[in-house]
């Protein structure tokens, strides 16, 4: 089997793995990252998002071996021992989350889209997340959530 390496939240992973082994799969069965989930199979809800190279990507969709070399950040990553990540720290306060499988995923895109256009309106929020589905908030608490950290993060 080939061997993948990586840097993982700021740490150097390897690991051998099938070729049709998604990043996914590596991050939650082989390395225990399970913070990262899997919820459709199908590329379609975005809970799987991580950033590969400080962009964010669906990871059910990528095959680990594409990413070797790569520097990928998980929502394990984002925190500073207990300081939480502006972004998580705006979910919590606004109840951006309720049941939280779609939290990793809608944080990590969100970090993206506030590093790209750090002053997103409404509309270019709910646009951004069109490849990330909720099923409990309505995204309205998302979205102020995102503006919230935006403003924290220097947007």
């Amino acid at each position: 089997m080939p061997t993948v390496s990586m840097t993982v939240n700021g740490k150097p992973v390897s690991g051998e793995v099938e070729a049709r082994t998604l990043l996914v799969q590596f991050l939650r069965d082989q390395l225990r990252l399970t913070g990262t989930h899997v919820g459709c199979d199908t590329s379609q809800c975005g809970a799987c998002v991580v950033h590969v190279d400080g962009e964010s990507a669906k990871s059910c969709t990528m095959l680990a071996l594409q990413v070797d070399g790569a520097a990928i950040t998980t929502i394990e990553g984002l925190a500073n021992g207990e300081t939480l990540h502006p972004m998580q720290e705006a979910f919590r306060n606004n109840h951006g989350l309720q049941c939280g499988f779609c939290t990793p995923g809608m944080v990590m895109s969100a970090i993206d889209l506030v590093k790209k256009n750090p002053k997103a309106s409404e509309t270019e929020i709910r646009e951004w997340l069109e490849g990330n589905i909720c099923r409990c908030t309505g995204y309205h608490n998302i979205v102020k959530s995102i503006q919230e950290a935006a403003g924290n993060m220097g947007g």
